[in-house]
């Protein structure tokens, strides 16, 4: 199982419409996924499910043990101001520790609407993965300009995204 996280709570989010993206191009290659949208996370897990209220509160803990259902999981991360969303990290920081995601493998997909496509929420993101044991798929495909590449029906325009993501996840499935 591949657990594919949406890493914002923003609503509708374009990460979530990537998430639904990969998931199919998983599905084409035979691997079984499932999506963790940040959306669903409790509005006051900050102050419930953190620090000495860790494992306290069960939807958080329903949403953290979806981490657990396998070795591997794709984080398309949107990028907040020159770095990843502050509820990624806020929802990383609750995860069991030492633990939590140690020992997994990930691949980034980082996301913008100018021409970086999430490069420096990437390159940040990677940084904290590595402290934590989780090992990154060198391999992170970059999405810039995304209001013009994805589309209503939740596909890609560019050729290139496609195959970007095809190669990647079957990279992923070889990691």
């Amino acid at each position: 199982m591949i657990t594919i996280l949406a890493g914002t709570n923003r609503p509708n989010s374009r990460a979530r419409r990537i998430a639904n993206y990969y998931r199919t191009v998983l599905t084409e290659l035979g691997a079984e996924s499932q999506i963790l949208d940040l959306a669903e996370l409790p509005a006051d897990f900050v102050a419930t499910a953190l620090y000495a209220n860790v494992g306290s509160h069960p939807e958080f803990n329903r949403l953290a043990a979806m981490l657990d259902a396998g070795p591997k999981l794709v984080i398309v991360v949107p990028e907040y101001n020159a770095s990843f969303p502050g509820v990624l990290k806020a929802f990383i920081d609750g995860l069991a520790y030492p633990g939590g995601i140690a020992g997994k493998k990930a691949a980034l997909v980082g996301l913008s609407s100018g021409g970086q496509g999430g490069l420096l929420a990437m390159a940040h993101l990677t940084d904290v993965l590595m402290y934590l044991g989780t090992a990154v798929l060198p391999q992170r495909v970059r999405l810039p300009f995304i209001n013009q590449d994805l589309n209503a029906e939740d596909g890609l325009n560019h050729d290139l995204s496609r195959q970007l993501l095809r190669e990647q996840a079957a990279a992923l499935l070889a990691f």
